[in-house]
């Protein structure tokens, strides 16, 4: 049995509003100000002895001694599962998605144009998991950028560009990083990428290659970048709304949601959780593991090609102080958008 189901109705409600004030204002809320705000008809007296209960049970907490209560992320939790008004997305929202999405848009074009939208729209950054372009390389280059990493710049012949951090063995020359990118791309050139990466992976294995061995293996870290590891890209627009910090804890908290996102792999392992489900998925602060120093929310819903099968995953993130009502549904029409425009 929920913890809801245990609540009286006064109480729902009361917690339902402590709930909302707070997502709304983001400051503590104390019982003077509910009993002020009218509706609940109880005296403020009621109201913090059953914001007392609430403490008790996990729903709320102080921040401090002499402050109002906050949700916990159980409280959010609960609310969102079971006491929030889904809203729905305004003719203007609606008109700003669309516009990314227009007839003829190339599917690869119009993801991370809408992954800006969402972020603008909901002053989150925006996350797209999708499939890596399936198009031949043009061209591949390394660019040096410190002593033990360097840049892989690929180009494909549909004009998308990926750009990639390896580590470079020790001892490189300086002239590896030209001579792997001429010796890489000479093997492209009228060949598909399956057929060059096969090629190349041969040569070098059976030392046909005229490479030392640490050009060699930089030809072979570049080739497994070629190869598309896991086969999905994620595209993040709008970290500048995560920026949107009053106080040092808060600023703390989003430099450290910085580092999460730039771990690109373990992002993909949590966004990929919403591919096991029907429908919008949240994940609240430490129900994430990636997220859950940062106290982050994460909102996402999965899109599918023709034949029903799903081929990606957008949404948002941001902090647990979110307009869920707002957010869910435009996150999903945002995905019913993708939807129709790769079908």
């Amino acid at each position: 049995m929920s913890v809801l189901t245990t609540l009286d109705s006064r109480t729902r409600e009361i917690f339902r509003q402590i709930v909302e004030s707070y997502l709304e204002s983001g400051e503590p809320v104390g019982s003077r100000t509910l009993s002020q705000k009218g509706g609940l008809q109880v005296s403020a007296a009621t109201i913090r002895n059953t914001m007392a209960d609430l403490t008790d049970m996990g729903l709320l907490h102080a921040p401090h001694i002499s402050a109002g209560r906050l949700p916990t992320e159980q409280g959010l939790r609960m609310f969102v599962d079971g006491l929030m008004e889904i809203g729905d997305l305004t003719a203007e929202e609606r008109s700003a998605l669309e516009q990314q999405a227009g007839p003829g848009a190339r599917a690869d074009e119009v993801l991370g144009q809408l992954a800006g939208r969402l972020s603008g729209l909901t002053r989150t950054a925006g996350l797209v998991l999708t499939g890596k372009s399936d198009s031949a390389l043009k061209h591949i280059e390394f660019v040096k950028t410190a002593p033990d990493k360097a840049l892989v710049v690929l180009v494909h012949d549909n004009g998308d560009v990926e750009n990639r951090v390896i580590n470079l063995p020790a001892g490189l020359p300086p002239s590896a990083l030209e001579q792997a990118g001429n010796y890489l791309n000479r093997r492209l050139q009228g060949r598909s990428l399956a057929e060059a990466r096969r090629m190349v992976l041969e040569e070098v294995e059976a030392k046909r290659a005229a490479l030392d061995e640490l050009t060699s293996d930089l030809v072979r870290q570049g080739v497994a970048e070629m190869g598309g590891g896991d086969g999905l890209n994620l595209i993040v627009r709008g970290q500048a709304n995560l920026l949107a910090a009053e106080t040092l804890d808060d600023i703390d908290r989003v430099r450290m949601l910085f580092e999460d996102l730039e771990r690109q792999q373990d992002v993909i392992e949590l966004v990929r959780a919403a591919q096991e489900g029907e429908g919008v998925r949240i994940f609240i602060g430490s129900e994430n593991r990636l997220f859950s120093l940062s106290g982050s929310s994460v909102i996402v819903a999965p899109y599918r090609d023709r034949d029903q099968k799903i081929v990606g995953v957008l949404g948002v993130i941001g902090p647990t102080r979110l307009n869920y009502s707002r957010i869910i549904p435009m996150v999903d029409y945002t995905a019913e958008l993708v939807t129709r425009l790769i079908r």
